[in-house]
């Protein structure tokens, strides 16, 4: 290319006479940006559904945890005379109850355990997230009713005399409200999924 006599390249004929269209051209979208941006969001809602999926097998572990010792507690609970637990009604209520959240938490654990290996879920993708939901709120509910039927028992009984069969009635209580709170929260988190979740 010929430069002039100081030396230096010729500018374009169409800059030299500051033709506009050629400075104010327009520039094609960057496709690139545009096809990474749509990985980044694909990647940040399976990392999103993957917290999902842990956050709802811890809080069913520990629903198996704490209704596995409101159980345990609640069976054990024999002291002789009336300091047995199943000469009250209450009492009863609340191990029935717990055997039901142990079970069912025992099954979606499994369940979920079983989907972290394989990649197969056991229940129908259309009917998977109902199921959780459903089955969560109904396990929460059942819960926090079998503590609730419990605490004016064990109020009364511990204002004539406190011992280890009210004590231990306590316990029981609190496992029971714990896995109420543990069942409640993976209500949320199956809620939220089920909101999120496509039939196509």
């Amino acid at each position: 290319m010929a430069t002039d006599a100081d030396g230096n390249l010729p500018m374009p004929a169409d800059l030299e006479k500051g033709d506009p269209s050629a400075a104010h051209a327009p520039s094609s979208p960057p496709a690139a940006d545009e096809g990474g941006s749509v990985v980044r969001s694909v990647v940040d809602r399976w990392r999103r559904e993957d917290l999902l999926e842990r956050g709802g097998l811890v809080l069913r572990a520990l629903l198996l945890l704490f209704s596995l010792l409101a159980s345990i507690i609640t069976a054990s609970n024999k002291h002789g005379d009336w300091k047995d637990f199943d000469h009250y009604q209450e009492y009863k209520y609340l191990l029935a109850v717990s055997i039901l959240a142990l079970l069912y938490s025992a099954a979606q654990v499994w369940r979920q355990a079983h989907r972290f290996s394989t990649g197969r879920d056991l229940v129908p993708r259309n009917y998977a997230g109902i199921v959780d939901f459903a089955g969560d709120q109904v396990v929460a509910y059942l819960l926090i009713s079998g503590a609730s039927a419990a605490i004016p028992l064990t109020n009364r009984m511990r204002e004539g005399s406190d011992n280890i069969f009210t004590d231990s009635s306590s316990a029981a209580i609190s496992m029971a409200f714990f896995a109420f709170v543990s069942s409640g929260l993976s209500a949320l988190i199956s809620g939220f999924k089920l909101s999120k979740q496509t039939y196509i």
